[in-house]
């Protein structure tokens, strides 16, 4: 980590620690996140939206090729930001980097968004307090996980009382308070989310525009041959 902030701001992580595996071939040379998408890489997308929704400084995590990245990238002024690092010595998974980073999201609410999903939606709508732990966004299932993950009761976010189920789409609001007194390890953030969710304090919302996970050739293929 280089620098913290100093004072409230309305902080955003983009998730770029991974590896990427089945996007090999390229990804043994190329990080995930660099891999281009309409033109562009896909954390370049991730960090114009951050920015026209008015968030920053951007905090990224950094594990495999993550040099490249910050060389892409730099200190964030290309892109009418502030960039800042988390080095990951060891993949720590998604609730772990967010951990290791907390010194750099401040005090408030943040947003944590993956690096490998390309959206339009409005960041700008996620909500600066949220009534809760933490706000999650939920999407229509895609084919390869037809199953979902949580169900929606109005605004609360439940595992397993409704028929209907949506895929979080690893876009949300946080809490520190989520975050707070959890060892600093290798630690996934779906057993975290599901015992919050059983104790009423995750709000969510369901959104029915462009989403997609690139995780796969194949995707990456069919998302670089539509017209967005």
């Amino acid at each position: 980590m280089e620098k913290k902030i100093h004072k409230t701001q309305r902080t955003a992580m983009i998730l770029a620690a991974g590896f990427g595996k089945r996007l090999l071939p390229l990804t043994n040379e190329t990080p995930k996140v660099l891999l281009k998408v309409q033109g562009e890489p896909l954390i370049v997308h991730q960090i114009n939206r951050l920015v026209q929704a008015s968030m920053g400084p951007i905090v990224i995590n950094l594990g495999h090729l993550g040099n490249q990245i910050k060389q892409y990238l730099g200190n964030g002024k290309a892109f009418n930001t502030d960039i800042l690092y988390s080095h990951e010595e060891i993949p720590l998974e998604t609730a772990g980097g967010v951990i290791k980073a907390l010194p750099l999201l401040g005090k408030d609410p943040f947003v944590v968004v993956s690096g490998d999903i390309y959206t339009d939606y409005p960041y700008e709508c996620l909500p600066l307090k949220p009534q809760s732990l933490a706000h999650l966004v939920l999407v229509d299932n895609p084919s390869w996980h037809a199953q979902g993950d949580f169900g929606l009761i109005e605004k609360n976010i439940v595992c397993d009382t409704t028929d209907i189920k949506y895929t979080f789409a690893n876009i949300g609001v946080y809490s520190p308070a989520f975050f707070y007194g959890l060892p600093q390890s290798i630690l996934p953030l779906g057993p975290l989310l599901r015992e919050a969710i059983k104790n009423n304090k995750i709000t969510g919302e369901h959104y029915q525009g462009l989403w997609y996970n690139v995780g796969t050739l194949t995707e990456l293929t069919s998302l670089n041959a539509l017209s967005c």
